[in-house]
């Protein structure tokens, strides 16, 4: 019997959000609340050194930036070094130099690997106070329709903890526990398959002058930099392909070919794998008092770089809406919270959409939808008024500034599922 009590949980600790996981979603979503005076406790069920060292996105678009310098961080949480503001696209090796600065005011977008972010932003946050707590296992939500929300989680050693809170914050990505503790019916997901798969590749190489994009009849290929002295790659290939299909000569053989670089410097690939490319979006993002931030909601193929970006937008939304209900007792944003989002979510995942089909449809379709890509990439490249067009979506066009009152928008985007 002493034994069996002993696996018991002590009585719940209580805080205002759980945040469930530490990655740019859930620490961006911390960092913002402790800013705000709210109490939080994030649990993360990898390691500080797994989640500090994962590679992924590597631009934070200029509204991002702008997003964190209205919090008084982007000094402290934005490594990197300012975009320049241009992209090359490489069109059967002829160089097209195309700018993403959309001509407004403030802060440029910043080349900042996404582990470079979270790492700051972690370091922000216990500097500040916070309360961390990694290799948090078996973590499970309930009670999310109540007044009172319980998280429950175990340490490595097996002992049982649980947390109380007025509200979760589910940033744990598209496999975590957040959204699969919510019930079959609530959410309606929408998915898309591209039928594209891409090879992804981390070298220590030289990274190029500006980002890179390239179409040739062999295929997409694109090649973006992760530091002073490590690129990116990204090589075309079916879905279903295999890293093992991709030797390192055959990997610097396609890469020359495709983005029309004889010379291309190689390196010593440090990773590489393959990924299919598609997109996901699950409607509503918020089920009671849980609240799905970033990738937990919704996934965006990586044209565009948006996906990161999109995380870190939903969380100066929540957090936001959080400090109006804590501070002023005011819940309007936690209302709109879902419809405020996904109207951002549609209207970046339209552009990624576009790009990814414009710059594959130009290399190796078939005849007609490549003469149709092909004309929108001369039209990026020879209309003022495409070019702004495409830059504004780069940048982060800003739905906010107005935008139509949210009760008129179409669909089911304000629902609040679990209310």
């Amino acid at each position: 019997m002493a034994e069996e009590a002993s696996q018991l949980p002590d009585a719940p600790a209580s805080t205002t959000v759980v945040v469930i996981g530490a990655g740019p979603a859930g620490m961006t979503v911390a960092t913002l609340l402790q800013r705000s005076g709210i109490d939080c406790v994030v649990l993360e069920r990898r390691s500080r050194d797994h989640v500090a060292r994962r590679q992924r996105a590597g631009i934070v678009e200029t509204r991002a930036v702008r997003m964190f310098d209205s919090w008084g961080l982007a000094d402290q949480v934005l490594g990197g070094i300012p975009h320049d503001g241009i992209l090359e696209f490489r069109v059967d090796g002829r160089s097209h130099l195309v700018s993403d600065r959309d001509g407004s005011d403030g802060p440029a977008a910043r080349l900042c690997p996404q582990q470079v972010l979270v790492q700051k932003l972690t370091e922000t946050f216990l500097e500040g106070g916070g309360d961390l707590r990694f290799e948090a296992l078996d973590v499970s939500l309930h009670d999310l329709t109540g007044d009172r929300p319980t998280i429950r989680y175990r340490t490595p050693d097996g002992t049982p903890h649980a947390l109380t809170c007025d509200f979760v914050a589910g940033c744990d990505g598209d496999h975590g526990v957040s959204r699969t503790a919510v019930p079959d019916g609530a959410l309606t997901a929408h998915a898309f398959d591209h039928g594209i798969g891409w090879l992804t590749v981390l070298a220590d190489a030289p990274p190029p002058a500006h980002p890179l994009l390239a179409v040739s009849s062999q295929g997409f290929a694109a090649h973006f930099p992760r530091g002073p002295y490590a690129s990116r790659y990204y090589l075309q290939c079916p879905p279903d392909d295999t890293p093992d299909h991709w030797p390192e000569q055959r990997v610097w053989d396609a890469l020359r070919t495709r983005l029309g670089d004889p010379g291309l410097v190689s390196g010593p690939i440090t990773d590489r794998e393959v990924f299919r490319l598609r997109s996901l979006v699950h409607d509503p993002m918020r089920y009671g008092r849980l609240f799905l931030v970033g990738d937990a909601a919704h996934i965006v193929s990586p044209m565009g770089g948006k996906g990161m970006n999109l995380a870190l937008y939903d969380a100066d939304l929540l957090a936001r809406a959080v400090r109006d209900v804590v501070r002023d007792g005011d819940d309007t944003a936690l209302r709109d919270y879902s419809a405020r989002c996904l109207r951002r979510v549609w209207n970046d995942q339209e552009f990624s959409h576009w790009l990814t089909r414009t710059l594959h449809d130009a290399g190796d379709a078939e005849p007609f939808p490549r003469h149709l890509a092909r004309a929108r990439l001369d039209r990026l490249f020879t209309s003022p008024a495409a070019a702004r067009a495409f830059a504004e979506l780069m940048t982060g066009i800003d739905l906010e500034a107005g935008a139509a009152p949210l009760e008129k928008l179409s669909g089911n985007l304000s629902g609040n599922g679990g209310d």
